[in-house]
């Protein structure tokens, strides 16, 4: 019997990897082209080098960002998008897509559950 990825904990790890948003981001970001850590961490508004540091390393242990130690003085790295990673591009498209279809009724839906709850909408 084939278990289900949810039951196993290495693909738990990979999904919460992959589901995660710095993840896509990242990803996205690395899609045109390698970036130093500084410039990848500048494009992404509101990551901290701890996070940003803790999803290059998950990503470049999972095969998807693989990462070049540049020998310049100071020291520089750069992080560029594998094939693997890459892959992921088709999927993520239908995410982004999923979401924009559905900006509006998820919207009204959280208006409705706030208004229900007594909740003002979060920040």
């Amino acid at each position: 019997m084939e278990k289900d990825v949810g039951s196993c904990s290495e693909g738990r790890a990979l999904l919460d990897q992959l589901l995660d948003k710095w993840t896509m981001l990242v990803l996205k970001t690395l899609w045109h082209g390698p970036l130093r850590f500084n410039a990848l961490k500048h494009r992404l508004d509101g990551v901290t080098q701890k996070t940003l540091t803790q999803c290059l390393r998950r990503l470049e242990r999972n095969g998807m960002v693989e990462r070049t130690v540049i020998p310049v003085s100071p020291v520089a790295v750069e992080y560029r998008i594998t094939e693997l990673g890459r892959s992921l591009g088709k999927l993520f498209a239908s995410v982004y897509t999923w979401t924009q279809d559905h900006r509006v009724e998820i919207g009204a839906a959280r208006q409705a559950y706030d208004a229900r709850n007594g909740q003002a909408e979060p920040a």
